[in-house]
C-alpha cells in the first residue's frame, strides 16, 4: 500500500493507551504529529491582511488623549495579524505597529534586543535619537534603531508625527535572548554628534580612514527618502524594469553591502504606472508600506486594494503580484536575512510552481 509523505499510522486502542501510559513521563510519539511539523512546504499562520491608513488614524489620534508618552513609554497601536490575534504579531515572526508623538513630547532612552526601525508615514519636526545623534524625520524616511543601541524619540515641531515600527520581536521572543534596559532610570541620553553625522561618515560612499566595525548592523541609520526616490526614478530611465518586482532596491550595510540589520532586510521599490508584475513567492514574509501611488496586489486569492500610508503584509509562501495605477513608491521590510544566513530562504519567479 502506498503512502503519502509523514502519513499518520491509525490510532489503535492499544497504541492509544501506550500514549496514556507514557504521557505523565512527558514523552511522546513522534510519529502522532510528524505530518503536521514535517510539511512539503512551509506551513504559515499568518494570513494576508491591508491596514488602511485612514481607518487607524482616528484611532491612533485618539489615543494622544487617552494615554501620555511618559505613561505608554511608546505610544503604539500594534499591527495584529487577523490569524495571531494577542500575539503581537503582523507576520510569523514579525512585529509592526503605528507609532504617534505628538508636539512637545518625548519618549524615553531605552534599549533592548530586538532590532527595530521606523519608517514615517506623516507629520515632520520629530527625530529619533540613536546613541545621542538625533535623526530629523520626513515621511519616506528609514530611520535604523538596531540591537542594544540607546534610542529615545521627541517632537519640537508643531504636528502629530507618526511612523511605523518593524522589530524582529516574535523572532526574538522565540528564541528567548529578549534583554531591554532603561537609560540612567529614564533621563534621555545625552547629545553627542550632530544630526546626519551618520550620513556623512558612512553613507556617501566613503568611509573614514581607519574605520572598522565589530557589528553586523549598518552604521548608516538615516536613510532619507527623497536620496531613495530620486536613485529609483534615475534608475527607471534605464528602462531596465524587473518583470517581479517593477524597480527595487535594499537599503545596504555600506560597511560589507549587507541587510542594514542581521534579522531585518529593507527595500523601496518603484512600480511604474499601469505595470502588473509576474507572481513571486518566497518562504519570508513581506511587510509593504505605500509612500506614494495606488494599486492593487493579489496575494493568494485575496486582492488588497492600496494607497498613500496603507499597510499589507504577504506572509511567506503566498504568491503575489501588484498592479499599480499610477507610479507608485513602496517601502518593505523581511526576515529574509535570517532565512539566507541559515540556507533556508527559496524563492519562485512567475508562474514557476513547487
Amino acid at each position: 500500500m502506498s503512502r503519502g509523505l509523514h502519513d499518520k499510522p491509525e490510532t489503535t486502542p492499544e497504541r492509544q493507551a501506550f500514549y496514556d501510559k507514557i504521557g505523565p513521563q512527558s514523552v511522546a510519539p513522534l510519529w502522532e504529529v510528524l505530518s503536521s511539523i514535517v510539511t512539503r512546504t512551509p506551513s504559515v499562520r499568518a494570513v494576508p491582511h491591508v491596514w488602511k491608513y485612514d481607518e487607524v488614524r482616528p484611532h491612533l489620534m485618539e489615543t494622544a488623549d487617552l494615554i501620555t508618552a511618559e505613561e505608554a513609554e511608546r505610544r503604539v497601536l500594534v499591527l495584529e495579524n487577523p490569524a495571531l490575534r494577542g500575539e503581537t504579531r503582523i507576520s510569523d515572526a514579525l512585529f509592526s505597529g503605528f507609532q504617534l508623538i505628538m508636539p512637545g513630547e518625548t519618549a524615553g532612552t531605552h534599549r533592548h534586543s530586538p532590532c527595530a526601525l521606523r519608517f514615517i508615514v506623516e507629520g515632520e519636526g520629530a527625530y529619533t535619537a540613536i546613541n545621542g545623534e538625533k535623526a530629523p524625520m520626513k515621511v519616506g524616511d528609514l530611520i535604523l534603531t538596531p540591537s542594544m543601541v540607546w534610542h529615545d524619540h521627541g517632537n519640537v515641531g508643531d504636528e502629530p508625527v507618526v511612523w511605523l515600527d518593524g522589530l524582529d520581536l516574535p523572532l526574538v521572543r522565540y528564541l528567548g535572548p529578549m534583554f531591554a534596559d532603561l537609560y540612567n532610570g529614564g533621563e534621555l541620553y545625552p547629545e553627542t554628534r550632530t544630526a546626519f553625522d551618520n550620513i556623512s561618515r558612512f553613507g556617501t560612499n566613503m568611509l573614514p580612514i581607519g574605520a572598522q566595525f565589530d557589528t553586523e548592523n549598518s552604521p548608516v541609520f538615516h536613510y532619507k527618502y527623497e536620496d531613495t526616490k530620486a536613485a529609483l526614478l534615475n534608475m527607471h530611465k534605464s528602462g531596465e524594469i524587473d518583470s517581479v518586482h517593477g524597480i527595487k532596491m535594499q537599503y545596504v550595510n555600506p560597511a560589507n553591502g549587507g541587510p542594514v540589520m542581521p534579522t531585518i532586510g529593507c527595500y523601496m521599490q518603484m512600480l511604474p504606472g499601469s505595470i502588473r508584475t509576474e507572481r513571486y513567492t518566497s518562504t519570508a514574509s513581506w511587510i509593504y508600506s505605500v509612500v506614494e501611488g495606488t494599486g492593487r496586489t493579489t496575494i493568494g486569492d485575496t486582492v488588497v486594494e492600496w494607497g498613500p500610508r496603507d499597510v499589507f503584509v504577504v506572509p511567506g509562501w503566498y504568491p503575489h503580484h501588484h498592479e499599480a495605477s499610477e507610479d507608485a513608491f513602496v517601502f518593505s521590510f523581511t526576515e529574509r536575512p535570517v532565512h539566507e544566513k541559515l540556507g533556508l530562504y527559496r524563492e519562485l519567479r512567475g508562474n514557476v510552481t513547487q
